[in-house]
């Protein structure tokens, strides 16, 4: 399950767009922050993505992405022009396919490099759904995990809610500030469709004669939309965004994104996964619910004034957003290629010794370095705003950034894991990451 938000407008401080996504999916599913240059192809080449092979354009944009290690696509994006895009699994009454297609986060990452604002974007994939459709295994080891997709599309003029249900579409303009989470939200104001979405609902059913039409009461699977919890995390969210309407920052977003709806939360208290800041769980409701990557971005019409702030790793609880700009060699090392087996020589799973320790009991641990972890980015938010906007000094000041986060994750390491458990987390919970532990051949103190 994933949650993402845009705030613009009035929404949102210093007339920029600012923009959020929680990539949630399974805890062993290791996600890569990668930056990709502009690239000229060949006349002729072909692209190969997740499951399918498709022609290549001529010129591609300048992209940091965050997948999956084993897709092609991309959860969350932003492009060299100030466009940004997250995605969300949604289930609809449209049929699902589990045959090699085009997905989600293929769409997603096909729309920034092709694409420079949020109009064209949506054109793209609009134009994909039509030329290939979408479908195709979506989880890493849930082999029987499908679903259609929603998009937030964003760029520093305007932003679009793109919600699909197989090849159809519907998507409305955000004016000020959206959120979506798994499930349909668009109603009867819809700004753009595709030109068979209403008359395929009366078709089947869904549109009663004289009956109004409403996107997400005609096409929504009720069983999934409610069983993903995703109408609490969308409510909550958009309430976060919307309670700091006119002072939506950077700093705004990662806070939303951390969000537990309560300062005393604990990850084995809830049955379904009803919260932003998403902990897996159990296997049955809250197997895919780890959060395993999270970014904001701060999307202003000066180029030299936006900046991306990303984790590279899991739980934005227990991690430390870094600034990332576009361009080459902004992003540090981060180790070799990722997979769903704990490597000691990537940054993901570096973090998830940390990560897994302050599971084993949360809210004390979180505690212990909490403060310091807001202190931190605070300093680093007020250094990137007054830095040169020269290229040289911003990859030096990113290259420092994730540098010291590692070194502030070790010696919060050092200081909680040998701390008595007072609260133990309950058995299914305890018993649900021995097992993921064991799949990653993951262990630790």
């Amino acid at each position: 399950m994933c949650d993402t938000f845009v705030a613009r407008g009035e929404a949102a401080a210093g007339g920029v767009t600012i923009f959020g996504k929680n990539s949630d999916r399974e805890p062993n599913e290791a996600q890569a922050l990668e930056f990709h240059p502009r690239r000229r192809g060949e006349e002729g080449e072909e692209l190969r993505l997740t499951y399918l092979a498709i022609p290549q354009v001529r010129e591609t944009r300048a992209v940091l992405i965050s997948r999956p290690f084993w897709m092609w696509g991309a959860e969350i994006g932003v492009n060299e022009d100030g466009l940004a895009i997250g995605n969300e699994a949604v289930w609809t009454k449209m049929p699902l396919s589990l045959k090699p297609g085009l997905l989600g986060m293929d769409m997603l990452r096909l729309a920034l490099e092709r694409a420079s604002t949020a109009g064209q974007a949506l054109e793209v994939i609009a134009g994909l759904l039509h030329d290939y459709g979408q479908g195709g295994i979506c989880g890493f080891r849930d082999r029987k995990m499908t679903y259609h997709n929603s998009f937030i599309i964003a760029d520093p003029e305007e932003a679009w809610v793109l919600e699909t249900a197989g090849p159809l579409w519907a998507a409305r303009k955000v004016e000020r500030a959206a959120s979506i989470s798994n499930g349909l939200t668009l109603g009867e104001e819809i700004d753009r469709m595709h030109p068979e979405l209403i008359a395929t609902a009366r078709a089947k059913g869904w549109l009663k004669k004289g009956e109004t039409f409403h996107f997400s009461r005609c096409y929504s699977d009720w069983f999934y939309t409610k069983f993903s919890a995703c109408r609490r995390r969308r409510v909550r969210s958009l309430a976060l965004v919307e309670g700091r309407r006119g002072s939506m920052d950077a700093a705004a977003a990662m806070a939303v994104l951390r969000d537990h709806d309560g300062d005393d939360y604990r990850p084995d208290s809830h049955f379904l996964g009803n919260r932003v800041c998403a902990h897996a769980a159990n296997g049955l409701t809250r197997k895919a619910t780890q959060t395993t990557a999270a970014l904001a971005a701060c999307l202003a019409r000066e180029p030299e004034r936006r900046a991306v702030w990303a984790t590279g790793t899991a739980a934005p609880c227990t991690s430390l957003f870094k600034p990332v700009w576009l361009g080459d060699g902004m992003l540090p090392d981060l180790g070799p290629g990722l997979s769903g087996m704990f490597d000691a020589g990537t940054l993901w799973w570096r973090h998830e010794r940390f990560h897994r320790t302050v599971l084993r009991d949360f809210s004390r641990r979180l505690a212990v370095f909490r403060g310091e972890r807001d202190a931190w980015e605070k300093e680093i938010l007020e250094g990137a705003g007054r830095l040169p906007a020269a290229a040289g000094e911003r990859a030096a000041f990113t290259e420092r950034a994730f540098a010291e986060a590692e070194r502030k994750t070790a010696e919060w390491l050092e200081r909680i894991e040998n701390l008595p458990v007072k609260i133990k987390p309950g058995p299914i919970y305890r018993s649900f990451w021995s097992k993921r532990n064991k799949e990653a051949r993951f262990e630790y103190k």
